[in-house]
């Protein structure tokens, strides 16, 4: 049974050659082992650019927020691991809010989210966001169709105040395909360190794909705006997801020390795009 480079095995090795001496000798799949290593060395120089602009972002007094938004096992949480892995976590948070209570729902809905939104000088990473109205609660029946239609009325209206108050939002749709989903769920469940991801109602995403589909549209429809478009990150390559968007959002900011790590910082057009009608996206 092939088996998987070693620790040893990187310390011997000083050339590529050699990698592959030592891949062939001991029966290691090369061109899996060699993409591993190139997404590694890749996500550390992208990682070493988040630093110098949180840096900036800091010393600018900026506030920016970056939503996170896809379907269930879309890879939303372990791309906001891999931004902020080597962040100052004193000036940057993420931001995963639970159900309501009883008293937030009785509040104007953005209320709980205006409480959480990023200070001067501080990033927020939303682990999903007020959108979760725009999809997941009407799917699930988890707001009434009155209360839907008055949050997709106003979300363009809230997202204009924050833009005019300098609060800069980039908002992310990870895409992927229906049995992309599935195989991730199985995934999960044959994991015990991950079954905790796994609920009911993620299984229900499934059997209730095109109601998803249909609410999707309808949220970038009436919400895809030019001060604070949708990006789409359309791959079911879950590394690739990651470095392209941290790619888009290095290219949206001219902080120092940019393009000090030499790699290059602008999005693979084939998996980043801004949302349009016509764009074929993978979870549809």
């Amino acid at each position: 049974m092939p088996i998987g480079f070693k620790h040893e095995h990187l310390q011997e090795a000083k050339t590529r050659e050699e990698l592959i001496k030592i891949a062939e000798k001991n029966n290691i799949p090369i061109s899996k082992a060699l993409k591993k290593l190139r997404y590694e060395a890749e996500l550390e120089k992208l990682q070493s650019e988040f630093v110098n602009l949180q840096k900036w972002i800091v010393k600018k007094k900026l506030r920016v927020a970056i939503v996170f938004e896809g379907r269930d096992a879309a890879g939303k949480g372990g791309s906001i691991k891999r931004f902020k892995e080597h962040l100052n976590p004193r000036t940057y948070k993420v931001v995963a809010l639970s159900k309501p209570t009883e008293e937030e729902r009785g509040q104007w809905y953005f209320r709980r989210y205006i409480k959480v939104l990023p200070n001067p000088g501080e990033m927020a990473f939303f682990d999903r966001s007020w959108y979760n109205r725009a999809v997941v609660e009407p799917v699930m029946g988890f707001c009434t169709k009155a209360e839907y239609n008055k949050f997709i009325g106003q979300v363009p209206e809230f997202e204009h105040l924050l833009y005019e108050d300098n609060l800069k939002i980039i908002k992310f749709w990870f895409s992927i395909s229906k049995e992309e989903q599935n195989k991730r769920f199985d995934s999960r469940l044959s994991n015990p360190l991950k079954r905790w991801k796994f609920s009911p109602v993620d299984k229900k995403g499934q059997e209730l794909w095109d109601k998803y589909t249909y609410y999707k549209e309808e949220m970038f429809s009436k919400t895809h705006t030019t001060f604070s478009p949708w990006i789409i990150v359309k791959t079911n390559d879950k590394k690739q997801a990651r470095l392209e968007s941290m790619r888009y959002v290095l290219s949206q900011f001219d902080y120092e020390g940019k393009g000090d790590s030499g790699i290059t910082l602008l999005p693979d057009p084939n998996i980043i795009n801004r949302y349009h009608r016509s764009i074929v996206q993978i979870d549809m």
